[in-house]
């Protein structure tokens, strides 16, 4: 079809303008942490509490009490509000090298008498959580329950087996269930041990596993991946198979002879299938451990500062790892300021999230509060105070823990009740209803001195409660950026407008890409005017930006100018008193 007119004539032009605009990717928080049991060293994905719980545990037995980590409080309260993704990544005592998972401890042929794991056992499972905790003896004890079998381990056992199809059944249960009531949390049928088969074991569970490597030449930090099969069991993965029985039948549809011998004996886990041998404690050997507002530099929850080192590095990986906000309830600036640096120095890098930073330990003075944060300036963090008072879940007990266990809920109520770019305080969005009391009362004057130290307060108002009242970044320049609902809006465009470009890395550098830019960014940025982010904005990728040198060397770049709306935090009202029979301003 002709795009000019010579002569006298209509031309009918078309101008697609309906591309659907994708959505952004979810993000969620991240939040690193000891818990009571799961994969060491290991960001893992959570989409639920009941999640967190099956994968990390819930109490812990410690002496005669019993306490909950701040991990596993943070994680409720971040679901509770609205969360939607959360990744977790576990801390644990000599930072990982005192850990290993259990083995299946028993796991017998179709012999009638269970025997110890040896070469001879048809396959050998290995729990995905590491530690001692997934430890629970290899004899029963009356009805079929193990001797340390509880809810935070796990057992198996073989349901049926057909030899004639070369498959088998087989059950993944709760560590502290009996024959009488079993609790099966999976059930993998009719898997086989040919490895040619698409039911193979390896493929139904999985077999992966991974090591923390930290590169000799200091490149990074890493998980070096081995095995085959990715995990699809939430509790054990395949440590090895011993009897493989590849193409299982004759030519004539009948089992060969030799394999059938290979398959495990119905119930053969129905009293033991227990795990064992597993290393690492949660405990910090021959130490009290601290919980609450016991925490102190030595002892946070029975690990250190260092024992982060590995957990920080690895969540610097931005390809790996996406998230929009980062906590680490249990270390704070004042004695952990290595660990929050990093931390720090990590999401400047990633320029993609918020670090939530506590800066000192409970029970301290406003001045000493103050004092630690004047030596931080960045726009990628903020920080909260006084420590908050609240009911442990699992004890009942009235306990105080540092503000950031709950910040990532108030952040994540906030982008489900409004958007990331609206100021996550106030009354509005900033109530924290499972507070019972902040550990100070603050007076006006002291939420002033805390402000213009960057701090955001805590307040207590009758009959409206304990309330975020702050939304300062750490940043100490005045600009836009010195405020927590200008940096999230950032993030959000960001990692939006950024998800668009990565598709044009390599297109021909041509109008017709950067219209393929422009179509998708313009109308994104416009809903977000529409829903009070923005004042304004304007997408310059043209000619004028894009000239000729820029293209030649394989560049394509765009402009986009942003008024970020701002928010009402100084209301002022005059109250004008004027004598009888004066006349009220039009």
């Amino acid at each position: 079809m002709a795009e000019t007119l010579i002569s006298p004539g209509v031309l009918a032009r078309e101008n697609d303008q309906s591309f659907i605009t994708a959505q952004p990717l979810v993000r969620g928080a991240a939040i690193i942490g000891p818990t009571v049991k799961g994969p060491v060293e290991r960001p893992t994905l959570i989409s639920s509490f009941s999640s967190f719980q099956a994968i990390f545990g819930g109490s812990l037995q410690s002496g005669s009490g019993q306490y909950t980590n701040l991990t596993s409080i943070a994680a409720n309260q971040y679901f509770q509000n609205g969360g939607e993704s959360l990744l977790v990544t576990r801390v644990v005592p000599g930072g990982g090298d005192l850990f290993s998972p259990a083995t299946s401890s028993y796991i017998n042929t179709s012999s009638a008498t269970p025997g110890p794991i040896a070469a001879t056992s048809p396959f050998i499972l290995e729990t995905i959580s590491e530690g001692e905790i997934m430890n629970n003896a290899s004899t029963s004890v009356g009805g079929g329950a193990l001797t340390n079998g509880t809810s935070d381990n796990v057992r198996w056992e073989i349901a049926s087996v057909n030899s004639a199809s070369g498959v088998f059944s087989l059950l993944i249960r709760r560590g502290n269930d009996n024959q009488a009531n079993k609790v099966v949390l999976e059930s993998y049928n009719n898997i086989s041990l040919d490895p040619f088969a698409s039911n193979y074991i390896s493929k139904a569970i999985g077999d992966m596993s991974s090591t923390v490597i930290v590169a000799a030449d200091g490149s990074g930090t890493f998980l070096q991946e081995s095995g085959s099969n990715p995990n699809i069991s939430a509790y054990v993965r395949v440590k090895a198979v011993n009897f493989k029985t590849p193409n299982y039948f004759n030519n004539d549809g009948t089992p060969k002879n030799e394999f059938t011998s290979s398959l495990p004996g119905v119930g053969s886990g129905s009293e033991f299938g227990s795990f064992g041998a597993a290393a690492g404690s949660n405990f910090k050997s021959g130490e009290a451990n601290n919980y609450y507002q016991d925490i102190n530099g030595d002892n946070s929850q029975g690990v250190t500062g260092s024992d982060y080192t590995n957990a920080i590095a690895l969540l610097a990986n931005q390809d790996e790892y996406q998230y929009n906000v980062i906590s680490a309830p249990g270390i704070y600036y004042k004695d952990y300021g290595t660990q929050c640096t990093s931390l720090l120095n990590n999401t400047i890098a990633r320029g993609d999230s918020i670090f939530v930073m506590d800066l000192v330990p409970y029970n301290t003075a406003i001045g000493v509060v103050t004092t630690q944060a004047a030596s931080i300036d960045s726009s990628y963090g903020a920080t909260y105070w006084p420590w908050l008072q609240t009911i442990d879940p699992n004890s009942g007990e009235l306990v105080y823990i540092p503000a950031s266990t709950f910040i990532p809920g108030v952040y994540a109520f906030t982008d489900a009740s409004s958007d990331p770019w609206f100021a996550p305080a106030g009354i509005t969005r900033g109530g924290m209803g499972q507070v019972v009391r902040a550990e100070r009362k603050l007076t006006s004057a002291n939420r002033d001195t805390l402000y213009e130290a960057n701090i955001n307060p805590i307040a207590t108002f009758p009959q409206q409660g304990v309330v975020v009242f702050g939304q300062k970044t750490l940043q100490k320049a005045a600009s836009a950026l010195d405020r927590v609902n200008v940096r999230r809006l950032l993030i959000v465009l960001k990692d939006y407008i950024s998800q668009i470009a990565d598709n044009l890395v390599f297109e021909q550098n041509t109008i017709a890409t950067r219209q393929n830019f422009l179509t998708q960014v313009n109308p994104y940025l416009e809903s977000v005017q529409q829903r009070q982010g923005l004042y304004a904005f304007k997408v310059v990728m043209d000619e004028s930006n894009n000239t000729p040198d820029v293209i030649d060397r394989n560049e394509l770049i765009g402009q986009i100018f942003l008024q970020p709306t701002k928010t009402a935090e100084f209301i002022i009202l005059d109250f004008n008193v004027l004598p009888t029979g004066a006349t009220f301003p039009a």
